[in-house]
């Protein structure tokens, strides 16, 4: 009897080791399938929460990053546009003519921003950028240069004063200004053919022409000084300040008589003398503006 319980008590005892074994291996293949399960819920997560578009976008900014320093990397064998040319040789040519010029010196503030701009506003003439020089000299009366996306007005002090002009005056022979570098009568007389072929182009593998600057320059002191405009020029100016201040009548009186003024000035002040080969001619234009005569 002893010996049978003992044989059932190691025959049960093997039974529940044989179950126990068996038990434990499949609960290590369940393990690993659920270390599988949780390792593609993981991944899940990391994309859900952005990892991996984080490393995407970054992959983009190296390439775009890349792209701008390749592109930096050419731009240092470009001209400049010709836009900025015009600033710059503008500036240039300032500097380069400022002790005769004169615009270094102190001073009043004649509020000619102001007055120019409330003009230009009246006209329709908006948001146009500007400056205005003014010039402790006689020998240039007055000139307008190309800037960078805007116009630069030369003023000769001396002559606002000799003629006793009002900001609407000045105003008014700023706006003359403004036209003509508007239709481009001063970029045309100035620019030149290394300008067009060379401005935006890539030089790399060579040296850059510096005679590109010279040039324009030395267009600007003819043109400033001793070219000016012609007489088709100045015509079609005077037309288009005509059809402009023909809806304001204070402003084409104005003009009107201003010009008289500018005409007797000239006719008795000879340092001055050389006005009307830059702007010809205040008798002409006065002309032109007077309605023609009815013959009965």
């Amino acid at each position: 009897m002893t010996i049978i319980f003992r044989l059932k008590l190691a025959f049960i005892s093997l039974f529940f080791l044989i179950l126990s074994s068996s038990a434990f291996g499949q609960k290590i293949i369940e393990e690993k399938e659920l270390e599988l399960v949780n390792f593609k819920t993981i991944k899940k997560v990391l994309q859900q929460d952005g990892l991996t578009q984080s490393a995407e976008q970054k992959k983009k900014q190296v390439t775009v990053l890349k792209n701008a320093k390749a592109q930096e990397e050419k731009n240092r064998y470009l001209y400049p546009s010709e836009d900025e040319i015009w600033g710059f040789t503008s500036e240039y040519w300032l500097v380069k003519n400022a002790q005769v010029l004169g615009w270094d010196f102190e001073k009043p503030d004649y509020g000619l921003d102001a007055s120019f701009k409330e003009m230009m506003e009246k006209l329709g003439f908006y948001q146009k950028k500007f400056k205005i020089l003014l010039l402790n000299t006689p020998l240039i009366v007055r000139a307008t240069l190309p800037g960078d996306g805007e116009s630069i007005h030369l003023l000769s002090v001396p002559f606002i004063r000799s003629l006793d002009l009002s900001r609407l005056e000045i105003s008014l022979l700023l706006l003359e200004d403004y036209f003509r570098m508007e239709e481009g009568y001063f970029k045309d007389a100035v620019r030149t053919e290394k300008l067009k072929t060379l401005a935006g182009k890539d030089f790399k593998g060579a040296k850059p022409d510096l005679s590109l600057l010279s040039e324009l320059v030395k267009n600007y002191d003819q043109h400033v000084n001793k070219k000016g405009y012609t007489f088709q020029q100045q015509f079609e100016i005077t037309k288009k300040m005509d059809a402009h201040l023909k809806s304001h009548p204070e402003l084409w009186n104005v003009y009107f008589r201003l010009l008289g003024k500018i005409e007797r000035f000239l006719k008795v002040n000879i340092q001055y003398k050389d006005y009307v080969k830059l702007y010809p001619s205040p008798a002409m234009q006065i002309k032109w503006l007077s309605p023609a005569e009815k013959v009965l």
